[in-house]
Parts: structure tokens; C-alpha cells; sequence
């Protein structure tokens, strides 16, 4: 079936049709500014709602912009739906799509795996399949791929703009488009027809100069910004990337680096366009939109000026030379701890990490690209030449069907069967917690290399003394194989069996396949041409799916002496707020999966994770979510208080609902990380900020809180608390708060979709 007959909104007409109205609104954008324009700015102000009436103001303003579509994966969009059928909506308003890729569990390879989950998750299958015939929506179903991969291979265009419901949205930033992850509200507005509001991001420029050697892969450039720049160093701003390095790399290469920008907690990244893209458009039949983008090439690339003197116009450069750049290894526990695989052997000896490789997994949207595999079936050979295989788990996921097709027809799906790896299903797997390991027993110490994105405690398989490492899949193969996560593959000779084995260099990968991509629509399902005639299926009686009911607008009235439910001591992640792996299967029942609300965060005063005080009825040591409902019965509100990033990782919404649906009132923190503060704000909940952030050891665990004068909550405003001690003494904070006018009419509405009704 031809792309034409099945998916309209990636018809070049409709491509022309942004570039011709980014041109308008960028010609009155020059005129406003009188200054040279970076990439970043050129798509973002070509997407403005008003290019008249919005203040332009970095990491200040709030920017009102009109996304070109939207994207869903199947754990998300489930309460994305749930929301934009609460809008009364016949039919979304943008281009949308639904990929069902985070509910298949990896354990016995991609066939067994996949029917697993199509009996497992069939209901949730069957919800989504319906709602999107019914409302116009795009449906790829279990097996057809990673939404990212997906989403680059047949909807992503230079200069577009994309919001999705998934942190890793930024993957569609390798093929030159704006793409930002969101919460299922966002996504539920957007597709309502509603502009969708963020902040006017600062601009980070990363300068690359030289290009790849050896050993190194972009994946090594990624994890070389996230040392740079930490875990929240990318905070509310866009990384823009240029220089004549970035002619070197692919646009899955490209890709891969954007992808894993969410981890250094980026609004997007985002590369100009160039011939690796124009390559990558052809490859996948998309000739007339590549014919396009030169043909509007000034609007997808940065002005020359902005080249010839960057710091002019970034508020902050690196520079990278990728002739120096060495292969690199991150982790565990966080996705900034870097180091070159020539010091991991000193690092296992001097941190005691557990050198025997308990499994290697190559893959997620990160990494699952034809590129990615075929290095790694580099590798591979070379071990079979020498008659090795892995002694150790190895997995490894392809990132759509188009490519796991393309890897059959060219041998590279036997070649890694053939050194004992096990191919996943097109799916996310082990990367977002879907793993079931049978060889290692819960709080066991062990070690795993991934060429994932996301390394947090818990995250790949709820086992919080799993030592997850980051690095590139040929540097996971070789070690993989090698068995030691010691070895370098640099410089060590694998010594098993009577065989030596000293790896050669992997030879350079194709970006397009030489006898090109097998072309595969395969698990997708168009929109019902007579939508009134499709129901949408919700059981009223399901476990994993429920209708939502709208939040109660607030009151008018102060908040006073709340209980503190959780302080968190440290990193707070979504992760941690509500885990992934078996709760996934309650993503569309807000009040089941409710029940896994901070069993990952640690308490403060206790240090002990999931559990805490209810200060009404004296006991400890109870979860968090049941003190919640104990005070939610009694009709009490409550308070978080966080550290540092808080909500960082993933763009799960149900870590805002479900503080929400429990009663919470506000959340108090040293400082937010983007997504999860305006899903906060999304959800009728007070997202604050310490204004000096010594004031969070100010607060114990039987205190009570104030929040006061609501009434004139304004944009830049400063909120009083009080914190209310034991023994009725009274300590004054001053907290503040990033909401804008509309965001402060959420707060009022109980919801920001209550406020849009």
C-alpha cells in the first residue's frame, strides 16, 4: 500500500503547507527582532500562534506555538485519550498517531514475546485501536516498532514541529524537526485544537568539529554533552547543534544524540538540515519532501551569522572535536557519571562494581537503527570467525519492522542469533523496565551494559542493586562478548576456549542500506472512514481502564496546616514517583495504579524508600499512597516537599495524577525538571519553588504547612508559607512559582482541561 493511500498528513502538500506559513511568520519575526536567526528560532517562531502579540523573551516568556502533530506511545496514551474525550471533540484536529511499543515484556524473543502481550494487554490494545479509529487517529500496534524510529522513518520532516507523550520525542530532532516531549494533557489540548504553551527556551550551542575516529560513534557524543551539562544542565533550554562536524553523522546517528537529550534534561536538541538527511527522506520514500526541504533550505538551517560569531547568540557553547573524542561508558545510576572505556577497568577496582557482566542489551529508540545493528554485526563476526560466543544474556531490539526486515534480508538477524544473541520484538523492553529476568533474584548485585538512554536505579528491571552502564552498541557487543565489564575492546585480547581475539575497529556502518530499506506498513491501522459507527471499548467493569472524572475546582481558599506526605531526600525521579514495569498495565486506571505513588522515592527523615508517617493516626511505616488515601478520606489536603531536579526522567503524567487524584495540593522544591513541573501545573496542583533553597531543611515530618494568599496568586508573584512545628512555633518561607495567567487559571479550574471546557 502506497504512503499516499495510507497516511494523508505526511503528504508533501501538507509539509509545503507549514513551510510556506513558517516563511510568513518568520519575515514578521525579523522584523520585530532585526537580528540573524539560530535553527531553533526559526522553527519556533515559525509556529507561533501570534507572531504580532507574543513576548519573546528567553527563559522568561512563555511561548504560545502551534505543534504540526502529535505523537503517542500505548502506556501514555492511554490517559491522553482518556483526557481529549473529555474535550468533546469529534475528531483530533491535528495529525496524530498511537505506537503500541511499551507494554510488550522482553523474555523469550520477539514471536513469544509479542503474542504474550497481544493476550496480556489485549483490552488496552482494543481501547486504543477503537479510539483512534473513532477519532482520527493513526494506529500502529504491538511489533510494528519504537514510536520513535517509527515516527523518523514515516512523519518526521525537517522544520517541523512534534509534541509526543514520551521524554525521547527529541529522536525526530536527527531529521531537523523540533520535537518535544509532553505530558498526555499537552497532547489531549493539541489535539483538541488548542495551542500548547511552553517556555521560551534558552539556547545551548554544541559546536562539533572533525569527525568520528575509530572505536567512536555518536552515541559517545551524546554521553560526552551529559557529563558536560549533568542531569539538569539542558534544563529549559534547546542544545542546537553545529559546526562541520555534524555533516559527518548520519541521520540516525543524529537521531541517537537527540534521543538521549532528554537525559541531560533539554526542552529538545535539534540539527540542521543537511545531504545525511536528504539520504534518509529518499531511503524512505519520502523523495518529494527531501525535493522540498532544499527547496526551503533557509528555513531549516541557522543564518550564517549565527555560525560565524555563535556567542553571540547562544547563551552558552561547547565545543567537541570528534577527531579527539574517545568511546565512552557512563554509570551506574545516572546517565551524567562519564568515563572513557579506557578508565572503566580502574573505575570496577576502585568502586567495587561487579566485573562479571551479568547481560549486554543492545537497542531502545536510542539505538535500534540499521546503523546501530549492523556495527555491532561487525563485531559479531569477528567473534565467529574465532568460533566465540557471548558467555553472558545478550539481547538485543530492532527499532521498527522495517528495519528487523531489512536486517533479515541481509543476514544480520542469523549472524546475531548465531553468537547467542536473543532478538527482542520492535518494541522498548528491558529500556523502560519490561524485562523478565530469571537469572538473577531480586536485590542481587550485578552488573549490565545497555546502549539504553536512561540507567536510574530499578529502571530496567525493578532490581534497585542492578548496575546499569551506558555506552554505543559496538562497544556493548565487543564487552557483551568479552564478558568482563573491564575489558576494553580498544586495547584487550579475549582469551576463552584456546582462542585469542584482539577486535578490529568496526568498520563503518551504512546509514541507508546498500540494497536499500525493505519497506513495512505492516501493523498499522488507518482511521474508520465512518467514525460514528466505531464505540470506543471501555470494559465498566476493567481493572486497567477507567473514564476520568473531572478534578473539583479549588475553593478559593488559602491552604492550611496540610501534613507533609513526603519529603524526598535526593534524586526524584518519574521513575520513582510512579515506576514503570508491572504497574504499566494500569496506566489507564488512575485509581489502581495510584496504589505504586512514591514506592521508589526516598524518605528523608527515615532514608527508607516508599514509606512514611500519617501524622494523624501516629503510625510508620506505611506506604505513601495509603497514608495519602487515609488523609484524602478525612478530607485533607497534602504537601511534597523535593530536592534538586525534581520529576526528572520521563514524561510519565500519571507521577502528577496521581498526587492529584490522592488529594495533594502543592509540591515544594529546590527546583523541577520541565516536563513533570508543567504536568503538575496541568493537573490543578501548585508546582513551587523554594525561594532559598536552605529552606527545605527547615521542614520536618509532624510539621504542618501554609500556603497563603491564593486570591492574588500572579504571573511573578511570590507565595508566603508557613511552616507550623510540633509545639505550634511558626517559621516563615517564601517560595515562587513559574506559572503564567493561563497556567494560574488551571490551578483555579482544578485542571487545565477543566479550565478549557
Amino acid at each position: 500500500m502506497s504512503q499516499k493511500a495510507i497516511s494523508p498528513d505526511s503528504h508533501p502538500e501538507f509539509v509545503e503547507s507549514v513551510y510556506q506559513q513558517m516563511k510568513r511568520k518568520l519575515e514578521k519575526a525579523r522584523k520585530r527582532l532585526g537580528r540573524p536567526l539560530s535553527l531553533s528560532e526559526k522553527i519556533l517562531f515559525g509556529h507561533l500562534e501570534s507572531v504580532e502579540t507574543q513576548t519573546l523573551a528567553r527563559g522568561e516568556a512563555t511561548l504560545s506555538l502551534l505543534p504540526d502533530r502529535v505523537a503517542m506511545q500505548d502506556a501514555t496514551a492511554q490517559m491522553a485519550m482518556l483526557q481529549f474525550m473529555q474535550s468533546g471533540k469529534d475528531r483530533v484536529q491535528v495529525p496524530s498517531t498511537i505506537h503500541c511499543d511499551h507494554l510488550i515484556q522482553a523474555y523469550q524473543g520477539s514471536k513469544q514475546d509479542t503474542e504474550a502481550a497481544l493476550i496480556t494487554h489485549r483490552e488496552v490494545y482494543d481501547f486504543l485501536a477503537s479510539a483512534s479509529k473513532k477519532y482520527g487517529i493513526g494506529f500502529w500496534g504491538p511489533g510494528a516498532g519504537i514510536i520513535h524510529q517509527v515516527v523518523l522513518e514515516k512523519y518526521a520532516f525537517p522544520g517541523g514541529l512534534l509534541i509526543g507523550t514520551d521524554s525521547h520525542t527529541p529522536n525526530a530532532g536527527g531529521l531537523g524537526m523540533l520535537a518535544i516531549g509532553v505530558g498526555g494533557a499537552d497532547a489531549a489540548e493539541r489535539m483538541a485544537g488548542l495551542p500548547w504553551e511552553v517556555l521560551d527556551p534558552k539556547l545551548i550551542g554544541v559546536h562539533l568539529k572533525g569527525s568520528l575516529k575509530s572505536w567512536s560513534a555518536p552515541k559517545d557524543i551524546i554521553l560526552k554533552v551529559c557529563e558536560l551539562l549533568t542531569v539538569k544542565g539542558g534544563t529549559n533550554a534547546i542544545v542546537e547543534y553545529f559546526g562541520p562536524g555534524t555533516e559527518s553523522i548520519s541521520c540516525t546517528g543524529k537521531g541517537t544524540i537527540c534521543n538521549m537529550g532528554a537525559e541531560h534534561g533539554a526542552t529538545t536538541s535539534v540539527f540542521p538540515y543537511d545531504e545525511s538527511m536528504a539520504r534518509y527522506l529518499r531511503a524512505t520514500e519520502r523523495e518529494a519532501i527531501a525535493g522540498l526541504a532544499e527547496k526551503y533550505r533557509e528555513l531549516l538551517q541557522a543564518d550564517p551569522e549565527v555560525i560565524q560569531k555563535p556567542e553571540d547568540y547562544f547563551d552558552r557553547i561547547l565545543e567537541i572535536d570528534l577527531d579527539q573524542l574517545e568511546p565512552h561508558i557512563v554509570g551506574p545510576h545516572t546517565p551524567d557519571l562519564a568515563r572513557s572505556v579506557s578508565k572503566m577497568k580502574e573505575a570496577v577496582k576502585k568502586e567495587s562494581y561487579p566485573d562479571e557482566l551479568a547481560a549486554a542489551l543492545i537497542g531502545s529508540c536510542t539505538n535500534s537503527s540499521y546503523e546501530d545493528i549492523e556495527r555491532t554485526v561487525d563485531i559479531a563476526n569477528q567473534a565467529l570467525a574465532k568460533g566465540l560466543k557471548a558467555p553472558t544474556t545478550l539481547y538485543v531490539t530492532p527499532g521498527s519492522e522495517q528495519v528487523y526486515e531489512t536486517m533479515k534480508r541481509d543476514g544480520f538477524v542469523e549472524v546475531l542469533e548465531k553468537v547467542g544473541a536473543v532478538v527482542l520484538a520492535n518494541a522498548c523492553g528491558p529500556c523502560i523496565g519490561q524485562w523478565k529476568r530469571d537469572n538473577i533474584k531480586p536485590g542481587q548485585r550485578n552488573s549490565i551494559l545497555t546502549s539504553y538512554n536512561r540507567n536510574f536505579p530499578r529502571r530496567n528491571d525493578g532490581n534497585p542493586e542492578t548496575l546499569a552502564f551506558i555506552a554505543s552498541p559496538e562497544v556493548v557487543m565487543a564487552i557483551g562478548l568479552a564478558g568482563k565489564l573491564s575489558f576494553n575492546p580498544l586495547t584487550d585480547s579475549i582469551e576463552r576456549d584456546s582462542v585469542s581475539l584482539k577486535f578490529k575497529e568496526p568498520k563503518k556502518a551504512s546509514d541507508i542500506p546498500p540494497k536499500g530499506f525493505v519497506m513495512s506498513w505492516k501493523g498499522y491501522e488507518a482511521p474508520a472512514a465512518e467514525a460514528s459507527k466505531v464505540d470506543v471499548i471501555v470494559r465498566p467493569d476493567s481493572e486497567r481502564l477507567a473514564l476520568l472524572e473531572a478534578f473539583e475546582a479549588w475553593d478559593g481558599k488559602d491552604f492550611l496546616e496540610l501534613p507533609i506526605l513526603l519529603k524526598a531526600k535526593g534524586k526524584c525521579t518519574t521513575d520513582h514517583i510512579s515506576p514503570a514495569g508491572p504497574w504499566l498495565r494500569f496506566r489507564g486506571h488512575l485509581d489502581r495504579i495510584s496504589d505504586n505513588m512514591f514506592i521508589g522515592a526516598v524518605n528523608a527523615f527515615t532514608g527508607e524508600a516508599g514509606k512514611g508517617k500519617n501524622i494523624i493516626s501516629g503510625e510508620t511505616g506505611i506506604d505513601f499512597n495509603q497514608v495519602a488515601r487515609d488523609y484524602k478520606k478525612r478530607g485533607l489536603r497534602w504537601v511534597v516537599v523535593g530536592d534538586e531536579n525534581y520529576g526528572e526522567g520521563s514524561s510519565r503524567e500519571h507521577a502528577a495524577m496521581e498526587p492529584r487524584f490522592l488529594n495533594a495540593a502543592a509540591v515544594i522544591a529546590k527546583s523541577f525538571a520541565r516536563i513533570h513541573e508543567t504536568n503538575l501545573k496541568k493537573q490543578g496542583l501548585l508546582p513551587l519553588h523554594f525561594v532559598n533553597s536552605e529552606d527545605y531543611n527547615l521542614i520536618d515530618e509532624e510539621d504542618r504547612l501554609s500556603i497563603l494568599g491564593l486570591k492574588d496568586l500572579a504571573p511573578k508573584s511570590t507565595v508566603k508559607a508557613q511552616v507550623k512545628k510540633p509545639d505550634g512555633h511558626i517559621v516563615d518561607i517564601d517560595l515562587r512559582h513559574s506559572m503564567t495567567g493561563r497556567q494560574i487559571e488551571w490551578f483555579r479550574a482544578g485542571s487545565a482541561l477543566n479550565a478549557a471546557r
